[in-house]
């Protein structure tokens, strides 16, 4: 937390949770003898009234928007996740004869990035007209970007349609809507986020599943049809019912907000993003097209891509419900890192169909965690107020690895024997430096709910009126104040070993 941001402490009533702002920051007190012992700073403002706070409703309309966003993720991301079997198709034909390998990894990688890049303008468009407004415009393109895509006869064709447009599509339809579930919950957050987040993985099964018979049935150009049709259906209606609480919230919506890059453990919180995408995107694109290399069939090469989608799905509100118990920054470090571990040591020595489909299902729980968790762990980081804003942040750097993460993979394929076996390599150690990212932002998280507990006795002991010396955190003076980074240091890193739901 930024020096000077103001300590709350909560006092619950029938109808609102009101809050103390810091004395520091307040008019001097109606009644100074009381706390006559005590230093001017700490004896300012303890009569004063204090700023109404929302309070989330924890339920009610918010699971009608949970089930809106499950399916609005499953008929944009879920669609996405069936690049896989696309990229397998033209790599195995000639239907482009033009192209290139790497010219169809950039197409996949360029929906995803577009899709985040976006972000800042999905944010302001929200901020100047409305949701619904935003989300529309989502629908439409997302639309076109499919249609457009199923008349394509040039590799430029697929780059505009299939890559740019739907990712624009995408990125208004799922940034648009990825803020609004966290109004409606608290305790609940992570597990509402987790469910909405599935729905990438569940759709993700039923259109690598679908995507794959329908090419063999009916061709690429009507498969893509079919798909608009589909998505433009679903999308509507779950924009028709979608609900925002922004008037009550009054979100910062700033589409670019320059002072969170100040913030040390925001800049992990990028890292974690990157270096998980940088993984994510390989082992998403890459593992129907890997089946493929080891002898098995474009069918086996499907089931293994839906059963990873298939897991996504399961595990995602599973990491969000023992998000909300065990920690939400404890989960997203916990799993992020086992992902790597699987990809290290399971996905490297697949060669058979049902190794391959046992790693697909461990895979595919974890892989997905930076999506399941960044928002309940942005919220615990920057607060909801700031939320958009870091979200929007958050997603627009995410663009660089998700267009070049697959790229990367193919041109790390080697000649002969496992040819996947670097890019294997690669997609490990990729969650793996995204956990340590994750690791640093619990170890702060730590060091600042600790620093704010012993505020908060502090003043405590102010509004009892007692006068003393007060408890001291290391790397602190007075609880509040950090003294040299030497010492702020030595407790980030001893609180990287330091158990607590965080």
């Amino acid at each position: 937390m930024a020096q000077g941001s103001s300590i709350e402490l909560l006092h619950r009533s029938p109808d609102h949770i009101w809050r103390e702002p810091d004395p520091d920051q307040v008019v001097p007190a109606q009644h100074p003898a009381q706390n006559k012992n005590l230093p001017h700073s700490e004896s300012t403002g303890l009569a004063n009234a204090v700023e109404e706070e929302d309070v989330p409703p924890n339920g009610g309309y918010g699971w009608v928007c949970v089930f809106c966003v499950f399916w609005i993720n499953a008929h944009t991301w879920g669609i996405n996740s069936a690049y896989g079997i696309f990229l397998a198709y033209y790599l195995s034909t000639a239907a482009f004869p033009s192209a290139t390998p790497l010219q169809y990894a950039f197409i996949g990688g360029l929906s995803m990035s577009q899709s985040l890049l976006v972000s800042p303008l999905v944010t302001l468009t929200t901020r100047l007209y409305t949701l619904k407004t935003t989300l529309a415009i989502g629908l439409l393109l997302e639309t076109a970007a499919l249609l457009g895509a199923s008349f394509a006869t040039e590799i430029w064709h697929l780059f505009l349609s299939q890559g740019l447009c739907f990712g624009w599509g995408m990125g208004f339809l799922f940034v648009g809507s990825a803020g609004i579930v966290p109004q409606w919950f608290s305790s609940r957050r992570s597990l509402a986020t987790g469910i909405t987040s599935a729905g990438a993985g569940f759709g993700g099964l039923a259109y690598n599943l679908g995507t794959s018979a329908l090419i063999q049935k009916v061709g690429l150009a009507w498969t893509l049809r079919v798909l608009a049709l589909c998505q433009f259906v679903v999308n509507a209606a779950c924009i028709v019912a979608l609900r925002d609480r922004n008037k009550i919230v009054k979100p910062n919506q700033l589409a670019f907000d320059y002072r969170l890059f100040g913030k040390g453990h925001f800049l992990f919180l990028l890292g974690w993003g990157f270096f998980s995408e940088l993984g994510y995107v390989v082992l998403l694109f890459s593992l129907p097209n890997y089946a493929l290399s080891v002898g098995l069939s474009a069918h086996q090469g499907a089931i293994v891509g839906a059963l990873l989608n298939l897991s996504l799905g399961v595990g995602r509100p599973i990491v969000g419900y023992f998000s909300d118990s065990i920690g939400r920054l404890n989960m997203a470090t916990a799993m992020t890192g086992l992902c790597g571990v699987f990809c290290l040591l399971i996905w490297t020595f697949a060669d058979s169909f049902g190794i391959l489909c046992f790693f697909a299902l461990l895979a595919g729980a974890v892989c997905g965690t930076f999506w399941s968790t960044i928002v309940p762990v942005g919220a615990e980081i920057v607060g909801l107020k700031d939320l958009p804003s870091a979200l929007s942040i958050a997603f627009m750097m995410m663009m660089f690895p998700t267009t070049f993460a697959e790229p990367i993979g193919l041109m790390l394929r080697r000649s002969h024997g496992n040819i996947y076996l670097d890019a294997q390599i690669f997609t490990g150690f990729m969650f793996i430096a995204a956990a340590l990212c994750a690791w640093f932002i619990r170890s702060w998280k730590i060091t600042d709910n600790d620093r704010k507990e012993v505020a908060k006795r502090r003043r405590e002991d102010v509004v009892g009126g007692m006068s003393g010396s007060y408890p001291r955190y290391p790397g602190y003076r007075d609880g509040d104040t950090p003294t040299t980074w030497t010492s702020f240091a030595y407790t980030i890193f001893r609180n990287l070993f330091v158990w607590m739901k965080v």
